[in-house]
């Protein structure tokens, strides 16, 4: 019998659950542990609330769970509960899947003031996560969004939106309640390079024109000639066309303004104890593809600013750790002797959900070849034992199926859930 831990509930930890269920069939145990009492994590807590058909893919997962080779362990918090050390003492393999979930920091003067937050906990704040559920961002005037990927377009989106375009989402409630009375009319979208830089989908570029209350806005000076186009790839040359039709359609009087300020890189955060303005530097590709600035500043009115420029995977004492890339150190998925890691905190917040499924069966394969038949650890009993020895109030899967029945329950008229947004209250909705 080979024991196996993965460290995290999101799709990295239970692609690779899967996979080993697939290589080792019934003599394998997977637990997967988890700081949360509820699974899925990015699912949850970082997919869009308006993308519910992106959420599905965890009735994938929880396929994987209901089985008897798989378990959930919620609630525990690797470093506190149990350490790294003492888990590779009870399980033959153990896998880092905790993700990417904190913000790179924005090195600029003025990012620590009040109105300045990252798009971790800006997109935790809507989706609902404990640790984000008390931020408040300021939504009493304009907001700035420094970023040019799909989770500054998730971010404008949900900033402009009507209170009738969020039916059928999950959004936390008391993000619907502040949404509804934002005083947020003009998103500034910064971004360092221009048009054919873009890491944004044609699928979530494209939703900007379909948006009742609000227009995206490009100035169609920023667009490169047509003819450059072709040397875009096919996706690419997709999101390209939606900006070109922006540019095309103007502004349409809607009373909500999605602006792309394309070569623009902020240098500074201004304002009198909170976020004022936004100081920008304009920039000119130099013949490596890379933003210079030219000297030329202007300012952006904010009273919000939502930093969406990467993700870091948060260290773990006895881990080894890449400072520079954000990630564990790993050789092709190694770290050390019977500890692997797998999806964004092996590889950076590259890629999509399922670019982690190869990740898992790769790094399967990698344990197969080293752990062999197992040294007959102890695995889930071990484990069982030390936490109950230290008073963990643990979460098992039935526990978060009776925490969903809950929130399916709670919905408002519309949406599939009410998510919990405490711990105490998802612990709370087990009942006796």
């Amino acid at each position: 019998m080979r024991h196996i831990a993965v460290i995290g509930s999101g799709p990295a930890g239970y692609y690779t659950a899967e996979a080993c269920q697939k290589t080792f069939g019934e003599e394998v145990r997977v637990d997967i542990i988890d700081r949360l009492p509820v699974p899925f994590g990015l699912i949850r807590t970082g997919v869009a609330p308006d993308h519910q058909s992106i959420k599905g893919v965890s009735r994938r997962y929880e396929a994987v769970a209901l089985t008897d080779t798989v378990r959930f362990v919620g609630n525990v918090t690797i470093g506190q509960d149990v350490s790294i050390e003492e888990l590779r003492t009870l399980y033959d393999a153990v896998v880092l899947a905790t993700g990417a979930p904190h913000d790179r920091r924005l090195e600029i003067p003025g990012a620590a003031l009040p109105g300045v937050v990252g798009s971790a906990a800006f997109v935790g704040w809507y989706n609902g996560h404990p640790d984000y559920a008390d931020l408040a961002p300021p939504l009493d005037g304009p907001a700035v969004v420094i970023g040019n990927g799909n989770v500054a377009l998730d971010v404008a989106r949900i900033l402009a939106k009507c209170e009738a375009e969020f039916a059928g989402s999950d959004i936390a409630g008391h993000a619907l309640t502040a949404l509804k009375a934002s005083g947020v009319d003009t998103i500034t979208l910064l971004g360092r390079r221009g048009p054919h830089q873009i890491a944004m989908t044609p699928k979530e570029l494209g939703e900007l024109g379909q948006l009742t209350c609000a227009v995206p806005v490009v100035d169609p000076g920023d667009l490169p000639p047509l003819e450059a186009d072709t040397a875009l790839d096919p996706g690419q040359r997709k999101s390209v066309n939606h900006l070109r039709s922006f540019a095309a359609a103007g502004d349409t009087g809607k009373p909500t303004r999605i602006v792309f300020d394309f070569f623009a890189m902020p240098v500074a955060i201004e304002g009198d104890g909170k976020v004022e303005r936004v100081i920008i530097e304009r920039t000119a590709l130099g013949m490596d593809g890379s933003a210079r600035g030219t000297g030329e500043r202007y300012e952006v009115p904010a009273h919000l600013v939502v930093s969406c420029i990467g993700y870091r995977t948060p260290p773990i004492d006895g881990v080894p750790y890449d400072d520079r890339s954000g990630r564990f150190a790993n050789e092709d998925g190694r770290v050390l002797p019977g500890l692997y890691a797998v999806g964004w905190a092996r590889r950076g917040p590259t890629g999509t959900i399922g670019t982690n499924r190869p990740d898992g069966f790769a790094i399967t394969e990698k344990i197969a070849a080293d752990i062999g038949d197992g040294a007959g650890k102890r695995g889930r009993s071990g484990l069982d034992a030390l936490l109950a020895s230290r008073g963990v109030d643990v979460v098992t899967f039935r526990d978060w199926q009776k925490i969903d029945t809950a929130e399916i329950a709670a919905a408002r008229a519309g949406s599939p859930r009410e998510k919990f947004t405490s711990i105490e209250a998802m612990l709370g909705a087990r009942g006796g």
